[in-house]
């Protein structure tokens, strides 16, 4: 299944939730899209649950089927908790740090800024948005792209940022310090029916 690049309000709008983590998309019209809104939603099943709660990851962090669930499975070789360990694992992605250091003002648009080269990890290009960072690891735009407009109205934007990155403005470099913790992520999901779901 290929990524969904459709609008976000959307698909927010059909599971009930914010993928774009800011309730934006809920705030006007919170019902199922369609003419009869909520009173076409009818009652899920487990399957139904589970799936819709994978979903809701999936389409937050911007992945395809075949990419969450070889996240999944790398997060089930980890010694943690296999749920968390997904969302950690998620977190760590290149596109995703981006989005929370404040380059971009959507994990889609952070996507976009590293698939066109303008962010460097350590120093170095790198172009691949599902590259997996370490703690330690520096995460900044490239010296020619820093004027970029897109990138200076985003991180204007920013008003706060998570306490597993450091940024430094002068630099306009941030510092994956550590893996988050699972109480500093979103509150909404509930990762335990996602592990029930792939091991149904």
């Amino acid at each position: 299944m290929a990524r969904y690049t459709g609008p976000s309000y959307r698909k927010s709008r059909r599971l009930g939730f914010s993928i774009l983590e800011t309730g934006k998309e809920l705030s006007k019209k919170p019902s199922i899209p369609g003419e009869h809104g909520q009173s076409r939603q009818k009652k899920l099943s487990n399957y139904g649950i589970q799936l819709q709660e994978k979903q809701k990851v999936r389409f937050m962090y911007g992945l395809t089927e075949k990419q969450f669930k070889r996240t999944f499975e790398a997060a089930g070789k980890l010694k943690g908790v296999h749920g968390e360990d997904l969302l950690k694992l998620l977190e760590s992605r290149l596109d995703n740090l981006v989005y929370r250091i404040g380059f971009a003002s959507t994990r889609k648009g952070a996507r976009q800024l590293v698939n066109h080269g303008h962010i460097t990890v350590n120093g170095k290009k790198v172009d691949i948005p599902s590259y997996r960072c370490k703690p330690g690891d520096v995460i900044a735009v490239k010296e020619s792209d820093k004027e970029m407009k897109i990138i200076k109205d985003a991180l204007e934007s920013r008003h706060n940022r998570v306490e597993f990155i450091n940024y430094d403005e002068n630099k306009m470099a941030g510092t994956f310090v550590r893996l988050p913790e699972r109480s500093e992520l979103n509150s909404e999901i509930d990762e335990a029916l996602i592990v029930e779901y792939y091991n149904r």
